[in-house]
């Protein structure tokens, strides 16, 4: 970004990294809302560019994860339940592309579910506004299971599917299904079995999934292990557990965070961490939004992947007879893909 003819393609002089970092410690809680307005206005304009779902189904899926920093001059960083001191922030993703919907730091020692109806109902008013008009899944672990969000979420016909922890009610309602009500699954490793069987919690429809391992490693756990989750779906229970299942996924998305600007939070004041959290995620979507829109019939790659092939690119800008040329690498594999997103960008309509 220091060389070359950088400051000429973008339209102002290349700053210093510490001047980013003088700019983003002057940056109050306001401030990073406002920045969060910008991920939301850039979402919606991206979703009405050809990116977002329109009328199909929109799956969500909520998550935390640790942001780990190193000394003890981080404002707000705190050890948290996975004795690592950093951040504790919660992410919001779809569940096809990977984009970032939503995102808010927050200190370490925050409990997993902090906040989490206030971020839940910014979500949902955000994906709308953005042009979400069918169906809403949000699916998350049992560190968020909260009665007044599923409250909430069937109040505005949310469907969801929330894992449960496994407190007494739960173990004794799971204690109640008859042995004849347990399916097995057939798509399980031969390694080991799993069935899924359905009972109630407080009127909430219950879906339970037990597993057992043959191999010697099995031992540890001679007995049947158990995870729950609740939902308000109607579906079949073979169709909502193998979906809920799928929530893992949202793992991958956080790791390709990481594996760019949030491999650590550079400032030492809390709201400056806060807004580059932000800035990560959407530059994060800016490279969803490019493939999603430029390369359209090509599988879905990892963040590495995609920056490796069309962003970490060397080239050189020349001037002749008053024109810039960009120059890129001969025998570069994916011109003619980078070409032809280029061209599908290039022709959507600016926005007013």
């Amino acid at each position: 970004m220091r060389s070359g003819s950088t400051g000429k393609v973008l339209g102002h002089r290349v700053m210093a990294p510490s001047t980013l970092g003088t700019f983003l410690r002057a940056f109050t809680f306001g401030h990073v809302r406002q920045l969060d307005r910008v991920l939301s206005e850039a979402l919606g304009r991206a979703w009405k560019a050809g990116a977002g779902p329109g009328e199909g189904r929109l799956v969500i899926d909520v998550d935390s994860f640790v942001g780990e920093v190193h000394g003890r001059l981080k404002q707000g960083a705190a050890y948290g339940y996975t004795k690592l001191l950093g951040y504790h922030p919660l992410l919001a993703s779809r569940a096809d592309t990977g984009e970032v919907l939503h995102v808010r730091n927050r200190k370490g020692s925050a409990n997993t579910q902090r906040g989490v109806i206030r971020f839940a109902q910014e979500l949902v008013a955000r994906v709308r506004r953005a042009g979400a008009e069918g169906e809403i899944l949000l699916r998350a672990d049992s560190g968020f299971w909260n009665a007044k969000l599923f409250a909430w979420l069937r109040s505005e016909r949310i469907a969801y599917s929330i894992g449960v922890k496994l407190q007494k009610p739960v173990r004794e309602a799971i204690e109640a299904i008859a042995e004849d009500a347990w399916t097995t699954l057939a798509d399980y490793p031969d390694t080991g079995e799993a069935q899924i069987a359905e009972t109630t919690l407080h009127t909430e429809r219950l879906i339970v999934r037990r597993v057992r391992t043959f191999e010697a490693q099995g031992e540890l756990y001679p007995d049947w292990r158990y995870f729950a989750f609740a939902t308000n779906r109607s579906e079949s229970i073979e169709l909502v557990e193998a979906e809920h299942r799928d929530h893992a996924i949202v793992e991958t998305h956080i790791s390709d965070l990481k594996d760019g600007a949030l491999a650590h939070f550079p400032s030492g004041q809390f709201n400056a961490n806060s807004a580059w959290c932000v800035i990560a995620c959407l530059a994060h979507n800016l490279a969803r939004w490019s493939a999603i829109i430029g390369l359209p019939d090509q599988p879905r790659r990892a963040g590495r992947t995609f920056r490796r092939r069309y962003l970490r690119m060397p080239g050189r800008l020349t001037r002749t007879a008053r024109q810039w040329t960009l120059h890129l690498p001969k025998r570069w594999p994916w011109r003619d893909a980078f070409a032809a997103a280029l061209a599908l960008i290039r022709a959507i309509p600016a926005f007013p």
